[in-house]
């Protein structure tokens, strides 16, 4: 049984960026930097770690006006299709909820469109074209 954790430390911080690296940034030969920003400390990451290893992970930021922004989505690939990444999601609509906010929003790529549309995402437009490559769409829930 896999348990959702909120980061508060640096530690736990320090292993979810090295995952978004590995996962979202690494594989197209791009610097650790483009794995986080500098609203981390006022976001709040949520994270699953098997045998003291990170290994999901996902940050909701507070976008104002009841608008939340989930990033950075992550699963260690041998741990994909396992639910982990929709406890993340569930975890962080909890968290979102718990704090005042009505809509979430996130930039998918193409290849998660369908796990968005699974949690109750639906596509508003197409977007941007990370780094030319990657296909991103923007996606919205209204929280209940």
């Amino acid at each position: 049984m896999y348990q959702v954790q909120i980061s508060n430390n640096q530690n736990s911080l320090n292993q979810i960026i090295d995952l978004r690296y590995a996962v979202l940034r690494q594989p197209w030969d791009k610097p650790k930097d483009t794995a986080t920003d500098d609203l981390e400390l006022s976001s709040i990451n949520a994270y699953i770690e098997q045998a003291g290893e990170v290994i999901a992970c996902g940050r909701l930021q507070d976008n104002d006006n009841g608008l939340g922004q989930i990033r950075y989505m992550a699963v260690h690939p041998n741990y994909q299709g396992k639910g982990l990444g929709k406890l993340i999601v569930a975890k962080l609509e909890e968290e979102a909820k718990a704090i005042g906010l009505t809509t979430i929003e996130l930039q998918a790529r193409e290849n998660a469109l369908e796990f968005y549309k699974s949690q109750g995402y639906m596509v508003k437009e197409t977007s941007f074209k990370l780094w030319d490559i990657i296909q991103h769409y923007l996606m919205t829930k209204e929280l209940k």
